[in-house]
């Protein structure tokens, strides 16, 4: 019993020290969103090695990450998804892009985390993100009802070196 009560105590002494490591990230997590943030892929931090270059992007206030980008030299933001397997546009992004995929063009089925819907796919020929450039991009257009936000998935990420997330950033290596 006295093993027992040993034991409690120590995971009653490790959960207290684990909740305020929790409050402690969670406020410097505050305190980075409180001040403003760079989305701007030519704001956010950028670091030229010889090695190649590297991009560090912080949180938003909601806790994703975002980055402004160009497609072909249209700006466009993104939030990076490390879970979406290509570029995910909406129709108004593509838009300004010059794409305007047809009712027919529609034919890829993809799962979103609101279901299932309709997608039209596409290729990219040049993406910028803070200077990291990829070409030939695997892309796809939903409609504007599917897809608030533009996602800079694994079709762009997989042509870089690296990217990972570290000490609260997501960092961007090519």
């Amino acid at each position: 019993m006295r093993n027992l009560m040993v034991f409690a105590a120590l995971l009653i002494g490790t959960g207290t020290y684990m909740a305020q490591m929790a409050d402690k990230m969670s406020a410097t997590a505050a305190a980075r969103a409180s001040t403003p943030t760079q989305s701007s892929a030519f704001e956010a931090m950028q670091d030229n090695t010889q090695a190649g270059r590297r991009l560090s992007i912080g949180r938003d206030g909601r806790g994703h990450f975002r980055i402004d980008g160009r497609i072909d030299g249209q700006r466009i933001g993104f939030m990076v998804d490390t879970g979406a397997s290509v570029i995910a546009l909406n129709e108004t992004s593509a838009a300004r892009i010059g794409v305007r995929p047809t009712p027919s063009d529609y034919t890829a089925l993809v799962t979103t985390a609101n279901g299932k819907i309709k997608a039209a796919r596409m290729q990219l020929a040049m993406v910028d993100v803070g200077g990291l450039v990829a070409r030939d991009v695997d892309a796809m257009v939903l409609p504007d009802e599917a897809l608030s936000e533009n996602l800079l998935g694994l079709s762009f990420l997989s042509k870089l070196k690296r990217f990972e997330y570290a000490n609260g950033q997501m960092v961007l290596e090519q």
